[in-house]
């Protein structure tokens, strides 16, 4: 072990001593905050209270508290390796939180962040909100659900609804999986592999949850490296990041019941959005921090689903037609 080492194990004894030194190191390394911490302060509090098995949400009560040997080394690895991996804190811990409510989480899948969830705690659900009555929600569908976060917190505001959980990639749903089987909600929650409203056929919801991919492929790949950790297939929204926004948008009044409603994350997106749909009738929807990057919207201001082509009955053949001269 190196004199640093030594010094650095012998010298810092508390969680406060931990967080501090944390704090500096992180910012020396300039690394990239965003996978539910915004900067280093909240980053390294996060990481040394997980570590700890402490509340994520209270540092102060056991901030002078003195560690063992064992938890010093365990902190000391965890800020070396966000710091040298520049993975973000929750791939290392593999945790992550949503509201308060806990997920696992790892390299299958995006770490869990979306706006959706403070929405559904929020004002949207219950009361004066967008969704007055919670019970009349019987059936949701998230889309691009990754590690099932949506899903699950869904399941709890909406405690009558069956939820289905569609993701195209199958390590995802081995994630989601887990979480599902964590909150105890196979019962109610059910995962399906496929391709958007592809393997849903026949099927249709009072609520469309989704946050898809919404990230323009040139930016996905200028991404810094704890972005670059994640799933580039949880990101990649094509040349505009709207690709798959478009075929939501085309496909969700197919999967709505008549007085259903969707609401869709789509980043900073908007402006490209309604460029796409000038005369879709949506309600945008802020958070704490951020503006305008959640729609909602109705089933019946979504487009119509295209009507099937009849088929056409036989018909006797017909005589080949002349040819005609070409015009010049």
């Amino acid at each position: 072990m190196a004199d640093d080492d030594k010094e650095r194990l012998a010298t810092l004894k508390t969680p406060r001593d931990w967080f501090r030194y944390a704090v500096s190191r992180f910012r020396a390394a300039r690394l990239v905050f965003g996978h539910g911490a915004t900067d280093a302060v909240d980053e390294a509090a996060f990481l040394i209270l997980e570590a700890l098995d402490l509340p994520v949400e209270a540092l102060d009560p056991f901030a002078d508290a003195r560690l063992l040997a064992h938890e010093r080394a365990k902190l000391d690895a965890l800020i070396e390796a966000r710091v040298v991996t520049r993975k973000p804190a929750a791939y290392l811990l593999n945790r992550t939180y949503i509201q308060g409510v806990p997920f696992y989480v790892d390299e299958r899948v995006i770490v869990p962040r979306s706006f959706i969830g403070e929405l559904l705690f929020s004002g949207l659900v219950g009361e004066g909100g967008l969704i007055e009555t919670p019970e009349a929600i019987e059936s949701v569908l998230d889309l691009c659900t990754g590690g099932g976060s949506l899903a699950l917190l869904a399941a709890r505001v909406f405690a009558g609804a069956r939820v289905d959980a569609v993701d195209l990639s199958p390590d995802a749903l081995a994630v989601a999986r887990r979480n599902v089987e964590e909150h105890d909600l196979g019962q109610r929650v059910s995962l399906i592999e496929g391709d958007l409203f592809a393997p849903l056929e026949g099927r249709a919801y009072d609520l469309i949850l989704t946050n898809p991919p919404y990230v323009a492929t040139a930016a996905v790949a200028a991404f810094p490296p704890e972005y670059a950790a994640e799933p580039a297939l949880a990101h990649d929204g094509g040349a505009d990041g709207l690709d798959l926004v478009r075929r939501i948008v085309a496909g969700a009044r197919a999967h709505l019941n008549p007085e259903g409603v969707m609401i869709c994350e789509i980043g900073g997106g908007r402006a490209r959005f309604e460029a796409a749909f000038p005369d879709l009738d949506v309600v945008w929807l802020d958070t704490r921090e951020s503006e305008g990057e959640v729609f909602f919207a109705r089933a019946a201001d979504l487009p119509a689903p295209p009507r099937a082509t009849p088929a056409r009955a036989a018909a006797s053949p017909r005589p080949a037609p002349r040819p005609r001269p070409r015009r010049r």
